[in-house]
């Protein structure tokens, strides 16, 4: 936790990698099992972060299936990237999960689909919304939040990278809770440079 604010590094795969992120002190370290993602994790590692919290990341996934990786790969939380309605939150939320409900942000428009899901997860994740599921490396207008009055708190994403570190302090909001990075930390998809991430919680935390 950086200022208060908690740090989720996404798309995760690589054994030493992921020790290497994983030994910064991030909260979060989020895992994707979504084939068409180019940070889809096809293996599993020889480690699993054990500090940080394990987040399985889906889209439109069968809940089954996500019951059945979750207890695979001994997840603590859930974050679900696609249309996933409240009932079907609600019911995993039941199981005893910690979940993320991904929402993308485009226009100010965007924002009434939060309501639906006050109550169903424990964090929103603002998202850039683009023709896929997240990683597009493109900011939205962080400008639009200011009109969020919901109560469950969230995280901001979407190309997120170093040149931001000034606007993430400059930016309020009641609900932020923290910062989801991802594609603009990267050398290949699915692989971080510790180095840039290392110096983005640095300068975070001046």
């Amino acid at each position: 936790m950086i200022n208060n604010k908690l740090i989720k590094v996404c798309g995760m795969r690589e054994t030493q990698n992921i020790l290497d992120i994983e030994n910064l002190g991030v909260d979060f370290m989020g895992f994707i099992f979504y084939p068409k993602s180019p940070r889809y994790l096809r293996e599993q590692p020889t480690y699993l972060p054990r500090t940080a919290k394990r987040v399985g990341v889906f889209v439109n996934e069968e809940q089954e299936n996500v019951l059945t990786l979750t207890n695979c790969f001994s997840l603590n939380a859930v974050q679900l990237h696609g249309s996933e309605s409240p009932q079907y939150c609600k019911a995993l939320m039941r199981e005893g999960l910690q979940l993320i409900k991904a929402l993308p942000i485009a226009h100010e428009e965007d924002l009434e689909q939060a309501a639906l899901y006050e109550g169903v997860c424990d964090y929103l994740l603002f998202d850039t919304k683009c023709e896929g599921y997240g990683g597009s490396g493109s900011q939205f207008d962080w400008g639009i939040l200011n009109s969020y009055k919901g109560n469950t708190p969230f995280l901001l994403s979407g190309g997120i990278d170093l040149s931001h570190i000034c606007a993430l302090k400059e930016f309020r909001h009641p609900k932020l809770a923290g910062y989801d990075i991802n594609s603009r930390f990267e050398t290949e998809p699915g692989i971080k440079d510790s180095k840039m991430v290392a110096q983005f919680l640095h300068e975070l935390s001046k």
